[in-house]
């Protein structure tokens, strides 16, 4: 499975007779889940046969007993970038986890670090910055977390591959 693929869903446990299985979402895009929608698991290829977000459950063509659908539990699925642009509707000022990893982190004129990744942590996502090198030079750490809120972020430009904040700096100081 190459990298560009992101874990959107995990299967849990079966549910009554008709290879319902228990749905663990690990997106915020829930409407990408449509009846006829092919997604890549650690088990192949899985359709979807059927989709109840309210009940939070989700049924696979040919897993359509309860026997089948128990070799699904704890199966992974994965969604590519392209899957994903097509799928999921953002909202303004809404982007992708994988436009925002790679982007610079600048505050003023300084960048501060590289994001490599993003963890969410409770309610709120946290940007993992790898701090630039003539920072760690003058003596800061070489990583740094930062929350993705208002407070810090003033502007994503995926274009240019820069996340412009604010105050940023203090929270790298005082990492």
């Amino acid at each position: 499975m190459s990298n560009d693929n992101s874990l959107i869903a995990q299967i849990g446990r079966t549910i009554g007779l008709w290879g319902d299985l228990k749905f663990h979402l690990h997106t915020d895009f829930p409407e990408q889940f449509k009846v006829g929608n092919t997604y890549k698991s650690n088990r192949g290829d899985l359709t979807i046969s059927d989709f109840n977000e309210k009940r939070g459950t989700i049924r696979f063509v040919g897993y359509e007993s309860i026997d089948s659908a128990k070799k699904l539990t704890n199966v992974k699925i994965f969604a590519d970038e392209k899957q994903t642009r097509e799928n999921c509707e953002l909202d303004e000022g809404q982007h992708f986890w994988f436009d925002i990893i790679g982007c610079s982190l600048h505050q003023n004129d300084e960048i501060l670090g590289t994001i490599t990744d993003i963890q969410r942590m409770g309610d709120t996502d946290y940007l993992a910055i790898q701090t630039d090198t003539a920072l760690i030079e003058s003596g800061l750490t070489k990583n740094f977390l930062l929350p993705y809120i208002e407070r810090y972020i003033i502007n994503v430009d995926v274009e240019a591959k820069i996340v412009y904040t604010k105050d940023a700096k203090d929270i790298l100081e005082a990492s």
